[in-house]
């Protein structure tokens, strides 16, 4: 990936490349102050400023770079994301005003997952300058965040494995003087009897396990984040469909986004005890695989019967969710790549978001559309609880229907939600099927940043 760390620098008055921004409407006007040469140079670009347009114009003996935008008053995240990635090395300012929220597209702009294929002819940094130094830091820790989710989730299972997701925990941990617990083995078995049937038919290697990292003054009100950390889905004895399957490498989508908000809040220094939660297994299929009518104890001790294996996110989130209720948090934020219902109804980019709580969901989605990533929410109605009646266990894992299977997902986990407790579940896609400027094809963070500034304005910095 692009090391994010020196794309965005304080504008000290160094030499730097103008970057002038204008709106279709206004180009006209804007382009009358040009010089013949220089109004042919961008007719031959068909520049007409246009959204995501960008043109080179010579200017003596150099050049200065324009780009569309909808409105150069009011940015986006993603309005210099296009010149980020067009544009050649070197460093950059606005000419008129500071780039705002467009310093995260130009630095999201610039992500390459290399670590399978170097690109074959690699761009230097594009630097843009700003006045704004106070921003510096932490639009470059949200970067660096989003940047991280695209590596977890790019990276192919055997290299992604509840292994790796560890090291990953570990690594973050000793970051920023947090501790990290994991159970395994037998214990993992007894405590959390979902989280170990998931995953006892990986190979050994890749043993589930439950990660747990901990930060902050104990005196300080819990926030638990838990994230869904299937590393591979194969479906299970219910096994998905090759095409259903290839994607599936995005399953730990879910525990990238935690690990990266985790990161986000401990570098931020939030007023809070942070529990962060992972529960890392592979749905594989072996010979000791959990089986389709099989019922499975739980750490809440209440008894599900699998009316489906490939139903297994819910099933390792309820573990989770069990345990770090027992904190009595202040509020529990949980990320999984859980339903496809969910994708239907909104597509990759809108993460589905369900809460127990309004003023939760509001606060979430008014962060969201003030940093361009807008959960959308959809209900927990209480009577489809029903649907996942079992004759013989408490509950069912799966319904036998075809309806409001993201809420229905969602009204699984609400049993293992403490009573009363604020809770909030996105259910993201976690993948972009297809490029745009700033958001290359591949892992994507839906849902981060939107939880990101609700907590900042929620808990504040330490």
């Amino acid at each position: 990936m692009a090391d994010t760390s020196d794309l965005i620098q304080p504008d000290r008055g160094q030499d730097a490349i103008s970057i002038h921004l204008v709106a279709r409407d206004s180009f006209e006007a804007w382009a009358k102050q040009l010089s013949t040469g220089q109004r042919s140079a961008l007719a031959a670009q068909k520049f007409e400023g246009g959204g995501y347009q960008t043109a080179i114009v010579p200017d003596g003996d150099g050049w200065f770079a324009v780009g569309g935008v909808a409105n150069p008053a009011e940015l986006s995240s993603w309005c210099m994301a296009k010149l980020a990635e067009d544009l050649p090395a070197g460093t950059y300012r606005r000419a008129e005003g500071e780039p705002g929220p467009a310093l995260h597209g130009w630095q999201t702009a610039q992500y390459t997952f290399d670590r399978y294929k170097k690109p074959e002819r690699p761009t230097g940094p594009r630097v843009l300058l700003t006045k704004d130094a106070g921003k510096i830091d932490a639009a470059i820790a949200e970067a660096r965040a989003v940047c991280l989710v695209r590596d977890l989730v790019n990276t192919p299972a055997e290299d992604m494995g509840p292994a790796a997701l560890e090291e990953h925990a570990e690594q973050l941990a000793k970051t920023h003087q947090g501790a990290l617990t994991v159970v395994r083995g037998d214990t993992l078995e007894q405590e959390y009897p979902m989280i170990h049937a998931v995953g006892r038919a990986a190979a050994r290697k890749h043993a589930p396990r439950l990660l747990h990292l901990t930060w902050g003054k104990e005196s300080d009100p819990v926030l638990a984040i838990v994230g869904k950390g299937v590393c591979f889905d194969s479906g299970g004895l219910d096994v998905k469909s090759a095409s259903g399957m290839k994607l599936m490498k995005k399953d730990m989508g879910g525990a990238a986004h935690a690990l990266a908000l985790a990161g986000l809040i401990m570098g931020g220094g939030l007023k809070v005890r942070l529990h962060c939660l992972v529960p890392a297994v592979e749905n594989a299929i072996s010979s000791n695989s959990f089986r389709p009518g099989d019922v499975l104890s739980s750490r809440k001790g209440l008894t599900v019967e699998i009316g489906n294996t490939d139903a297994e996110g819910r099933l390792v989130l309820g573990d989770a969710l069990t345990r770090v209720s027992e904190e009595n948090p202040d509020l529990i934020i949980d990320f999984a790549t859980l339903t496809g219902a969910a994708r239907v109804a909104l597509g990759p980019e809108f993460p589905a978001l369900m809460t127990r709580r309004d003023g939760t969901a509001d606060a979430l989605i008014a962060a969201g559309r003030a940093h361009d990533d807008q959960p959308w929410r959809l209900p927990l109605p209480e009577g489809y609880a029903e649907w996942l009646a079992s004759d013989i266990a408490d509950t069912n894992n799966a319904h036998g229907n075809a309806f409001a299977g993201a809420s229905v997902a969602g009204l699984f986990l609400d049993k293992f939600v403490g009573e009363g407790l604020d809770w909030a579940h996105f259910d993201t896609f976690a993948w972009r099927p297809a490029a745009k400027p700033g958001r290359p094809k591949g892992g994507e963070a839906y849902g981060l940043r939107a939880a990101w500034h609700m907590l900042r304005e929620r808990y504040g910095n330490a």
